[in-house]
């Protein structure tokens, strides 16, 4: 999954699954239509993430089925500005799925709506595609990987620094071990390490024989109660401040880059040398009823409209002829 507010999102309403939605695309392009079509919202849209539980194809066979079924109307990517009500702002890479192939002037205008919503909601900050993980051939150098280094606890580290604040309090390793939980609970309490080192500093007397032992009377004697949660506070208003339509492979985006049917140029050659490519086409009706007399009666009963060559204009606009 995709962090929450991202990952996959439905453009809009649309019928039930049915095996014919995506009977124009080929075989390839038309499984793994079907395989993110099954994918719940949210889900992580990367190619890389989608090829990681894919059982058959791999990152770069997704990754050109992706454009492809992009350039058939299934498919947008769409930059967002966002603006918080502190004046934060940040872009954000939505992708947006349609079982239904939509036109790119449908897609267009849905960009255009998305200008000015509301998005308390779901917005976070970074990016919306999850798919820069390393794939199994791409394992880092051993000189590359870091070791995790176990820090000192915040109840630990305050103990340490004790003697920094007062010489009187030097505490050892052990006592910093064994006086750890009793700190933990101060500030599990709601004390913050500053009101804790002033309650162990406060009043001292000239000379402290045994800082370990001292530190343990004052943390179990003086232990303020516990602190009611403070509510989280309510999330910042924010809303879409620009859009932007972005290319689906390589991120590209309006600003510096021609966005064709979802790709730029680049990446739109790369998916077309992959083999022919269905791009959206309004569709062309098979028939033509007759228009109605002007005289009533039935439609079309005694009259005939000629209306071969609209046919063929639109069967030409569509690639038929």
């Amino acid at each position: 999954m995709a962090k929450t507010g991202y990952g996959k999102r439905p453009a809009g309403d649309e019928d039930p699954h049915a095996d014919p939605d995506f009977a124009h695309l080929s075989p390839r392009d038309r499984e793994i239509a079907v395989f993110v079509d099954h994918l719940e919202e949210g889900h992580a849209m990367g190619y890389k993430a989608i090829a990681a539980e894919h059982p058959m194809y791999g990152q770069q066979a997704v990754r050109t089925s992706m454009g492809r079924i992009g350039l058939a109307g299934h498919l947008r990517w769409i930059k967002e500005h966002i603006t918080v009500e502190d004046n934060s702002m940040r872009w954000v890479t939505r992708t947006y799925w349609s079982r239904t192939p939509r036109s790119p002037e449908w897609w267009a205008d849905f960009a255009r709506d998305r200008d000015g919503k509301d998005v308390t909601e779901d917005h976070l900050p970074g990016l919306a595609r999850v798919e820069e993980q390393l794939s199994e051939t791409d394992e880092p150098a051993l000189d590359d990987i870091e070791l995790p280094v176990e820090e000192p606890s915040e109840a630990y580290q305050t103990l340490a620094e004790l003697q920094a604040a007062d010489p009187r309090m030097p505490l050892s390793d052990q006592d910093c071990r064994n006086l750890e939980h009793l700190v933990a609970q101060w500030l599990d309490h709601g004390a913050t390490p500053q009101e804790i080192t002033k309650a162990l500093t406060d009043g001292l007397p000239p000379t402290v024989s045994n800082p370990g032992g001292f530190a343990r009377k004052r943390l179990e004697t003086k232990m303020p109660p516990k602190k009611a949660k403070i509510r989280q506070k309510a999330a910042r208003s924010a809303r879409v401040t620009r859009v932007l339509m972005a290319c689906g492979l390589c991120d590209a985006d309006e600003r510096t880059t021609e966005i064709v049917n979802g790709l730029c140029g680049e990446c739109l050659a790369e998916v077309e040398a992959d083999g022919p490519v269905w791009v959206y086409q309004d569709p062309v009706p098979d028939t033509f009823l007759p228009a109605p007399r002007k005289g009533g009666g039935l439609p079309g009963a005694d009259e005939v409209i000629d209306v071969t060559e609209r046919v063929d204009a639109l069967r030409r606009a569509a690639g038929l002829l």
